[in-house]
């Protein structure tokens, strides 16, 4: 666990190890939860399944390293989706990886490296470009946090007792 001691020199990595460290754990709370006897499951046909949308909330931690330590994602190039998980095991280890990849740049970053300019693309087609600190704030953290939220959405759906995250849950007294 991240224990910050001193907030009047606390650095932009400093402050986003702390915040990772705190929906790492929520994260894997959500994670350990997820059954795998219906991968398949979608509340609706345009969602995602329960196996892709707890995959996309374990990976999600990779697109900070991507983020600090490339300039931009072109997904025609250079993006491979991660592979399909089958079961609880393979999920919780995905998420250790892609946390521990993010803690890791995180560490190495200076405050200077999240002022830079980051583009994702696909090919020609440039989706956006902003300083690296808003990316990880928007398609990072927040993202990750949506994302988690459905899946709590699900798992309620499906009779799973759902944790809590930021306080209690229902399931939880």
């Amino acid at each position: 666990m991240y224990v910050c001691t001193n907030i009047t020199h606390m650095s932009l990595s400093q402050s986003y190890l702390a915040e990772l460290e705190h929906e790492y754990a929520s994260s894997k709370r959500i994670l350990e939860r997820v059954p795998f006897n219906n991968p398949a499951y979608k509340p609706h046909d345009k969602s995602m399944s329960m196996e892709r949308l707890a995959r996309h909330v374990a990976e999600l931690w990779e697109w900070a390293a991507v983020t600090i330590n490339q300039n931009e994602l072109d997904f025609s190039v250079n993006y491979t989706p991660t592979p399909v998980v089958n079961s609880t095991e393979e999920l919780l280890a995905l998420h250790e990886k892609m946390y521990q990849k993010a803690k890791a740049a995180f560490s190495g970053a200076s405050d200077e490296e999240y002022s830079k300019m980051w583009t994702l693309r696909n090919g020609e087609h440039v989706i956006f470009t902003l300083p690296k600190g808003v990316v990880l704030r928007n398609m990072v953290f927040n993202h990750m946090i949506h994302h988690r939220g459905q899946l709590s959405v699900y798992l309620r759906l499906n009779d799973v007792a759902v944790p809590g995250l930021y306080g209690p849950s229902a399931d939880e007294k």
